[in-house]
């Protein structure tokens, strides 16, 4: 049964999903928060600075009006980077929301501020008046735009929720698998953004296969470690959400947080390369929330660690790989 579907964000992702969404036979309202930008997005029915190439349905209604994008929609998922997200909630009138609506988190971070999962936030904003989902897995807007086969995991609480969602979502070119561990598929959507900065690190500095492959497998033990602490269940990790994204996320050329790492490892500055991005790389604020969450709860993440000194610490990508390697010594325990 077709539904009405908000999406919160007019950036790749969630042009991707607005496309997506409306093939698969919904009503779908696009929310852009430039008012210049969403005329051009009408027009040209392209969003050809975060999505180009990809043509947006016809159906597919573009507004610079929050409350017009959610009104009566049964489903409402954001697409916004993480840092805008608790400006965005804000903004939204509890009182025009649809009885019942869900809500869809497809944002991959952690919040800077309070150290809250994207869920979390939403549901702090609005109660327990409102179901909140999340979908996370390897899925570069440019190829779900492009039609490539992907797979991916919506999780909620109640398992009928997300098997609700995965039927809207799901297509002949987009796989969806239900979950009801939220924790999981949060986070490791989140943290992999920040073994996959330190991936493009290592290939700035022009390391080898090994060094990679040791990365991604002590980096996926990070993941599984914090998502323990918080109530993750280890096998979702070892999933589309966890493995699967880690995967996608160092190796893809369209990765943008790999691709900061490795202007990182080369011995460019941080603040040079944010200025000459358009995108966001998610991965960049999640290393500072990251190390501090870890911090806090007595986590043990030493490659994050790494990575917030460099970012924001100014240690040199060298360092960082000798601090890893000099470790103390320790038996492997895979989980």
């Amino acid at each position: 049964m077709a539904k009405k579907i908000g999406v919160i964000g007019a950036g790749g992702w969630g042009t991707a999903l607005a496309v997506l969404l409306s093939e698969n036979g919904n009503e779908v309202s696009l929310y852009e928060h430039f008012p210049e930008y969403a005329v051009k997005l009408r027009v040209q029915k392209e969003n050809k600075t975060f999505l180009p190439g990809v043509k947006i349905p016809r159906g597919v209604v573009i507004t610079s009006s929050l409350a017009e994008a959610v009104k009566g929609a049964a489903i409402i998922l954001f697409a916004v980077p993480s840092k805008h997200l608790p400006g965005v909630l804000e903004l939204m009138d509890t009182g025009s929301l649809k009885k019942g609506a869900i809500f869809v988190s497809a944002i991959k971070g952690i919040d800077r501020t309070t150290l809250k999962r994207m869920s979390q936030l939403i549901s702090g904003r609005f109660g327990k008046k409102f179901e909140v989902a999340v979908l996370s897995g390897p899925s570069h807007a440019e190829e779900v735009g492009r039609k490539t086969p992907t797979a991916v995991v919506i999780a909620a609480k109640k398992i009928k929720t997300a098997e609700i969602l995965q039927e809207v979502f799901s297509g002949p070119y987009f796989r969806v698998y239900a979950s009801d561990d939220v924790i999981g598929v949060e986070l490791g959507g989140a943290v992999k953004n920040v073994i996959a900065l330190a991936k493009g690190v290592l290939d700035g500095m022009g390391l080898g296969d090994n060094t990679t492959a040791a990365l991604m497998t002590r980096g996926l033990a990070e993941m599984k470690r914090l998502g323990r602490k918080l109530g993750a269940r280890p096998e979702t990790l070892n999933g589309l959400s966890g493995t699967g994204d880690l995967i996608v996320t160092c190796m893809s050329r369209h990765s943008r947080n790999r691709s900061v790492g490795e202007r990182l490892g080369k011995g460019e500055k941080l603040p040079a390369i944010l200025a000459s991005m358009e995108m966001v790389a998610e991965g960049v604020t999640t290393a500072d929330s990251c190390h501090r969450l870890a911090k806090k709860l007595g986590v043990e993440m030493p490659i994050a660690r790494e990575m917030y000194r460099i970012l924001f610490r100014g240690a040199s990508p060298a360092g960082a790989v000798k601090a890893l390697m000099g470790r103390k010594l320790k038996r492997e325990e895979v989980q």
